[in-house]
């Protein structure tokens, strides 16, 4: 009987997958990436065409030595990797490490971890689609770029430990712009009239706020001004000059996409956007659900994309129709968000299976699983519902010369809004003029006048960052939340109370970003490099052609920072450093570390990189384990063996 192989990346998908595909399937993870380039060096032959030096990463010579065996003992091989660029790339990498030709090669994918979709896949594999793994290879090779050429003078400069990047350079721009803009900004004074009218016949008093003369609006911006209003308003009569009445419809929201779904979840529930992606990708992995066994509860997490499949608006339609009646379904005439940035490869973000309530699943996932969960669930629903329907009133009051607004509202049909409200909706207005009219008597209670300042733009947030950086085309969705967590652990900002402020390292940093490398922190710069990039990945543009545009300016820019700053001088490399008998499957081996050395003459000191043998949560063998002993001398180690 033949037996077939198929790798993912996270072991968390492995028991799932292996229960839909049966006896005759081994299912194996990569653990993400295998290879990737060196942290030791910049890793790119910039005199070979800039070709990249991949090496297995550290802790994977095990996982690959076991995929070997599984792939000479199985007659076909999926690669079932991410449905995204790094998915690709990774399915790319794993068929060189792994020497699978390329006549053998059965690239699979699926947006959703159910039973259909992995079965329909295995039915229509296909090739490694190389424009995805060139897009995502011309990334990783500009990012290493920046960040290998000038972090460096960050840390002779600033501090150790700093990075700059392509995206979070810029992010940092942004965020201190803002700062300026806080820091700078002059308050303007001005005032508000509000008329607290009684009208006759209503319970309640009505507020209706100046606007100044008939066909002229006008401005309050002082105190003497409004003092001469109030004289002139001394006495007058108030009548209604007209009522208007209509209808506001709200329309239904999309599903959301990777940017709308972290910028709400930390609106509705307070989650970092790292958190958002570490919750939603265990969604999408499967949670276990006592009597379901593991589910994939999510669709796939990364997409620009608002399209849903027909089969699943089908069935929510359905369920809408079943569940909450003819009057809150709505026609199929949601268009799917469009745009040049937008990479529909696969859907929004929506439930599996929208059979699976929210609150079938309270009691069997974790607190935060569920209110991330109940969210898309909601969102993805209220998305094929009928709009909410407002009943609007303005009216328009005389005093003399001047005029006075006021407006009501109310729902008239929810709609959408019986499943999913959003802050905003929640803070409509719920009063009605109804029973008033232009016969209607009205007298004047009181007079309501205030001073206000205009404020100051607000500081970023995690939300409102991501939603500016989609906007402007900087970053893709998959970079939002590593970027955000990159320069909040680099202490360029902190966060409190959801905003983020700028640190005085961030400051410090972005005014070298800005002196020496200008191109690199400019908002149009980047977001055109992000269309190019684009369009390596639609195969209208070859990778190495970017790559080669962008690198002699960088090396250009960073020499001339070196030359203008006799301070620091480039020494090459460290004396190198052989450890011998480091072990490696077993074996004792000589490791050579040669090290970037730096003169820092102003301080009269040489600085270079230094390299921990440890790591956060790396698994030793009891071997290594035993040579980091002796290397430290440390016999209290508390290591966590493999």
């Amino acid at each position: 009987m033949a037996k077939y192989l198929v790798i993912v990346e996270s072991p968390a998908k492995v028991k799932t997958i292996k229960k839909f595909l049966g006896a005759n399937y081994e299912v194996a993870a990569s653990n993400g990436h295998v290879r990737d380039l060196p942290k030791s060096s910049l890793g790119i032959d910039v005199e070979n065409d800039y070709e990249p030096k991949y090496i297995t990463i550290r802790g994977k010579g095990d996982v690959l030595a076991n995929l070997r065996k599984l792939v000479k003992k199985s007659d076909k091989i999926y690669l079932a990797t991410d449905p995204d660029r790094e998915g690709e790339a990774i399915s790319w990498h794993l068929a060189q490490a792994l020497k699978i030709e390329d006549k053998d090669i059965n690239r699979i994918s699926f947006n959703e971890i159910t039973k259909n979709a992995v079965k329909a896949s295995i039915k229509e594999p296909r090739k490694i689609n190389m424009n995805l793994v060139d897009a995502q290879q011309s990334r990783r090779v500009l990012d290493r770029m920046v960040g290998y050429r000038i972090s460096p003078l960050l840390w002779a400069k600033v501090k150790r430990g700093l990075s700059a990047g392509r995206v979070q350079s810029v992010a940092l721009r942004i965020i201190c712009d803002r700062e300026d803009e806080i820091n700078a900004f002059i308050p303007k004074e001005y005032w508000t009239i509000d008329a607290i009218l009684n009208v006759k016949g209503e319970k309640k008093p009505i507020t209706a706020r100046f606007v100044g003369k008939a066909g002229q609006k006008i401005e309050l911006e002082n105190s003497e001004q409004v003092d001469k209003i109030m004289n002139e308003l001394s006495g007058a009569q108030y009548i209604i000059d007209d009522i208007k009445k209509g209808e506001r419809i709200k329309k239904a929201p999309q599903p959301f996409t990777t940017s709308t779904l972290q910028q709400e979840a930390s609106k509705a529930l307070n989650f970092s956007t790292q958190k958002t992606m570490r919750i939603a990708q265990q969604l999408y992995e499967g949670v276990d659900i006592k009597g379901m066994g593991t589910v994939g509860l999510i669709t796939y997490l990364r997409t620009d994309s608002t399209r849903i499949s027909d089969e699943a608006d089908a069935l929510a339609r359905n369920f809408i129709k079943e569940n909450y009646g003819d009057a809150y379904y709505m026609a199929p005439d949601h268009a799917a968000r469009q745009g040049k940035k937008i990479q529909d490869a696969h859907e929004a973000i929506r439930p599996t299976n929208i059979e699976i309530l929210p609150s079938q699943v309270k009691e069997l996932i974790s607190r935060d699983q569920f209110r991330l969960y109940q969210l898309i669930w909601k969102r993805f629903v209220s998305s094929r519902m009928a709009n909410a329907i407002y009943e609007t009133t303005n009216i328009r009051i005389a005093a003399g010369d001047y005029r006075f607004s006021a407006a009501a509202s109310h729902i008239k049909f929810d709609g959408y809004m019986s499943v999913y409200m959003s802050d905003e909706d929640e803070k409509s207005d719920a009063f009605t003029f109804s029973q008033i009219t232009k016969e209607s008597q009205i007298s004047l209670d009181k007079y309501d006048n205030k001073q206000h300042f205009t404020q100051p733009p607000a500081h970023y947030t995690e939300a409102s960052l991501v939603k500016t950086l989609e906007e402007l085309g900087i970053g893709r969705p998959s970079t939002y939340a590593p970027t955000i967590g990159t320069i909040i652990a680099r202490r360029y900002v902190i966060k409190e109370d959801k905003n983020l402020y700028v640190t005085e390292i961030g400051e410090a940093v972005n005014k070298i970003m800005l002196k020496s490398f200008p191109s690199i922190v400019d908002v149009n710069f980047t977001a055109n490099m992000e269309s190019l990039l684009d369009k390596v990945e639609e195969g209208s543009v070859n990778w190495k052609t970017v790559v080669r545009n962008f690198y002699p300016d960088l090396d250009e820019s960073v020499k001339a920072e070196y030359k203008e700053n006799p301070e620091i001088e480039s020494k090459g490399f460290c004396e190198a450093v052989t450890i011998r008998d480091f072990p490696i499957r077993d074996k004792g081996v000589d490791l050579i570390v040669r090290r970037r050395k730096w003169y820092d003459k102003q301080n009269n000191r040489y600085f270079s990189d230094s390299y921990d043998l440890k790591a956060e949560e790396t698994r030793y063998s009891k071997e290594f384990a035993a040579f980091l002993k002796g290397v430290y001398g440390d016999d209290s180690y508390d290591l966590p063996f493999a």
